[in-house]
C-alpha cells in the first residue's frame, strides 16, 4: 500500500478553493503513485466552520462541491476527504435531520463509502454537539493496491481516535463504544476488520500535544496490530494554529514516516516497506512556538486580506518579541514600528526600539505623545481638581497611544498587532482602549517565562527565523536583561505591583490551564497563600477586560479566548478560601 496524507491549509468557508487544494494533493498523490489519499477532517469547509453551518445551504454547497472533487479527482485511487453532510441525503438544504462530520471515501469517480464521526468534543475551543449528529457504526473499506493487494481500511475521525486522552477528557467517553475497537472487529457483515486505520483531524496545536499524539497513535498500533495513519488540517484560523505533521506507524509500533511541521505538505509512504525512522521530535519547544505563532499571524492576515501590520515599539521585549514574530510571517517590509514616547520613556527604551527596527530592517516611525497626553490632562483638571495622579493617569498615556496607532492603521490599511502576554492579561495589566487596541494579540497565550525563552532562543538561532536581510541577533540584549516596565510614571517596573514573574507565572499556569483551587496551588507550588490569593482575584476581577480583548493566538491547553467561558457577573471568589 501506497498512502498519500495531504497536509492543506484551507480557510474556512472558502469551498472552491479548499477543494481545488484537496484537488491538487490528489495530483501529487497520482503522480506518486499512491494508491490511497486522505485529506483532513472538513478539509472541503476548513476547520472550525462554526455556525456557517447553520446558514441555508451552507451545508449543501458543501456536499456539491465534496461530490464533483470525488467524481473528478480520484481516477486510479481510493480519495477520502472530510466534509459536513445532512445525515439524510435528501435534505441536503434545509438539513432539518441534522448534521454529520463526515468523511466520503471515492474510487474511479464512485461514491464508495461515507463515514460519520462518532464522537464529538465539546470541551475548550470545541463545540461539535452544538453542531453535529454523531455516527452510530464503523466503517472499513476495501482499498485494491497497485501490487495486487486488497487493504481493509478503517476510517476514523480525530477524537474518535485521541477520546480525550490527549487533553485530559476521556472521562467523556467512558459510556461510548470505542471506534478504534470496533474497527479492527470482525465487521457486523462477517468481513475481516482493518489492517489499516486512517485518522483525518483537524486538532489544533497546543505546545507539547504532538509528543502526547505520537504515544496515542503507537499504542493503537501496537495494541491492534494495524498500521495507523493520521494526517492533521495546516495554518491559522482565528486563535486557533494546525501544524499538520502526519505520519504513520506500523504495527511493531515503528514510525515509518512523518510530515513536516507548520507546512502543507503531501507525505507518501510506502506501508509494507518503510524502514522506520527515529520517533524523537527534534524541534525544540521554543522553535515549535515560534513556528506556531509566525503562521498563525501569517494566515490571520492572509486569510482575512492583511498585507501589513503595525505595532508599538516600547524597547521592551514584549514588543521586541512580536515584531521578530511579524517580520518573519508577512516580511520585515511589511512591518511598520511606531515609538511613542511620553515623559516617562527612557532614552535606553528608545534606542533599544531604535535598534530592533535597524536589524530587523522594519521601517519605525517616532510619535510622541506628550502633546495630546497634556491637552487630556488640561481637559480633565477642573474635573479632577486637585486629587493626586493615579493609575487614571498611567492609563491616560496607554489610550493616547492605542487612539494614535488604530489611526494608523485605519489610514493606511495595516493590521494592529497588539503585544500584550498571558502574564499579563491574566491580571488584567493592560489598558482597555490603550494597549489592548488591535485585530491580533499575538503573545496572549504567551507567559512571560515564555516570552523571555523566545527572545532568547531567537537571538541563538537567527539563521532559523526566516527572516531576510538579517545578520545576527534580532533583539537588542538590553530588551532582554533589563527589568520590565510599562514606563508611565517614574522609575517604574512591573515588579512594584506584581510578584515576581516566576511566581506569576506558576500562579496562572496552575489555576487558569489546571483549574487548581488556590489552597492546592500555596500547597503544592509553596508559594505563601496570601499572593496566591491576590493574584487569583486579580485574574478573577479582570475577565472584562479580557472579553473585550483582540483575537488571541492559542498555544497552550486553556488561552484566554473561545474556549474558557468564565461570567463577568459572578460572585464566587475561591481566593476567599486560600
Amino acid at each position: 500500500m501506497r498512502i498519500a496524507l495531504a497536509q492543506i491549509n484551507p480557510t474556512v468557508g472558502d469551498l472552491s478553493g479548499n477543494t481545488a487544494l484537496i484537488a491538487r494533493a490528489a495530483e501529487r498523490a497520482r503522480v506518486a503513485g499512491a494508491d490511497l489519499v486522505v485529506a483532513p477532517e472538513l478539509a472541503v469547509c476548513g476547520y472550525p466552520p462554526k455556525d456557517l453551518l447553520l446558514a441555508e445551504q451552507f451545508v449543501g454547497e458543501c456536499a456539491r462541491h465534496a461530490r464533483e472533487l470525488g467524481e473528478r479527482h480520484s481516477s486510479g485511487l481510493t480519495l477520502v476527504f472530510g466534509c459536513p453532510l445532512p445525515v439524510d441525503p435528501d435534505d441536503m438544504d434545509k438539513t432539518g435531520s441534522g448534521v454529520a462530520n463526515a468523511l466520503l471515501a471515492y474510487r474511479d469517480g464512485e461514491l464508495i463509502a461515507s463515514y460519520d464521526k462518532r464522537l464529538l468534543p465539546t470541551y475548550d475551543v470545541f463545540d461539535e454537539d452544538r453542531y453535529f449528529v454523531d455516527g452510530d457504526r464503523p466503517a472499513v473499506i476495501d482499498v485494491p493496491t497497485r501490487a495486487g493487494r486488497t487493504w481493509r481500511v478503517g476510517l476514523s475521525i480525530c477524537e474518535d481516535l485521541w477520546r480525550g486522552q490527549d487533553v485530559g477528557f476521556a472521562h467523556r467517553y467512558a459510556r461510548k463504544p470505542d471506534p478504534v475497537a470496533e474497527l479492527c472487529a470482525t465487521q457486523p457483515d462477517g468481513r475481516a476488520g482493518a489492517d489499516l486505520i486512517v485518522n483525518p483531524s483537524a486538532s489544533p496545536f497546543v505546545l507539547g500535544k504532538t509528543r502526547r499524539h505520537r504515544e496515542l497513535l503507537r499504542g493503537h498500533a501496537v495494541q491492534r496490530g494495524v498500521h495507523v495513519a493520521a494526517v492533521n488540517q495546516v495554518g491559522g484560523n482565528d486563535d486557533l494554529i494546525f501544524d499538520g505533521h502526519a505520519c504513520v506507524f506500523d504495527p511493531s509500533g515503528a514510525l515509518v514516516a512523518a510530515g513536516s511541521r507548520f507546512e502543507s505538505d503531501v507525505l507518501v509512504s510506502d506501508l509494507e516497506s518503510g524502514a522506520g525512522m527515529s520517533a524523537a521530535d527534534t524541534a525544540a519547544d521554543e522553535e515549535q512556538l515560534y513556528r506556531a505563532l509566525v503562521l498563525g499571524i501569517r494566515d490571520y492576515c492572509r486569510k482575512t486580506g492583511f498585507r501589513s501590520v503595525v505595532l508599538g515599539l516600547s524597547g521592551g521585549i514584549d514588543s521586541a518579541v512580536t515584531c521578530v514574530l511579524a517580520a518573519a510571517a508577512v516580511g520585515a517590509g511589511n512591518v511598520l514600528g511606531v515609538s511613542l514616547p511620553s515623559r516617562y520613556s527612557s532614552q535606553g527604551s528608545r534606542d533599544d526600539a531604535a535598534e530592533l527596527a535597524r536589524r530587523l530592517g522594519v521601517r519605525m516611525l517616532t510619535v510622541p505623545i506628550e502633546e495630546p497626553f497634556a491637552a487630556m490632562l488640561g481637559a480633565l483638571a477642573p474635573t479632577f481638581e486637585d486629587r493626586p495622579a493615579d493609575v487614571t493617569e498611567e492609563n491616560l498615556q496607554s489610550r493616547c497611544r492605542g487612539t494614535l496607532l488604530m489611526a494608523i492603521s485605519n489610514k493606511f490599511g495595516h493590521l494592529l498587532l497588539t503585544t500584550g502576554n498571558k502574564s499579563e492579561m491574566a491580571v488584567g495589566y493592560a489598558t482597555l482602549y490603550g494597549d489592548m487596541n488591535g485585530g491580533l494579540a499575538v503573545l496572549s497565550d504567551v507567559t512571560k517565562h515564555w516570552v523571555y525563552a523566545l527572545a532568547r532562543w531567537m537571538n541563538d538561532h537567527p539563521a532559523k527565523l526566516s527572516i531576510e536581510g538579517l545578520n545576527g541577533a534580532p533583539i537588542p540584549e538590553a530588551s532582554i536583561s533589563k527589568p520590565p516596565s510599562a514606563e508611565l510614571r517614574p522609575n517604574q517596573t512591573d515588579q512594584d505591583t506584581l510578584p515576581p514573574y516566576p511566581v506569576l507565572d506558576e500562579i496562572v499556569s496552575r489555576y487558569v490551564e489546571r483549574h487548581q483551587h488556590p489552597r492546592t496551588i500555596a500547597q503544592e507550588s509553596g508559594i505563601d497563600a496570601r499572593t496566591v490569593a491576590r493574584v487569583v482575584r486579580l485574574i478573577d476581577v479582570s475577565e472584562f477586560k479580557r472579553k473585550q480583548a483582540a483575537v488571541g493566538l492559542k498555544v497552550t491547553s486553556v488561552a484566554f479566548g473561545s474556549g474558557r467561558r468564565f461570567p463577568i457577573a459572578q460572585g464566587y471568589r475561591p481566593d476567599r478560601e486560600a
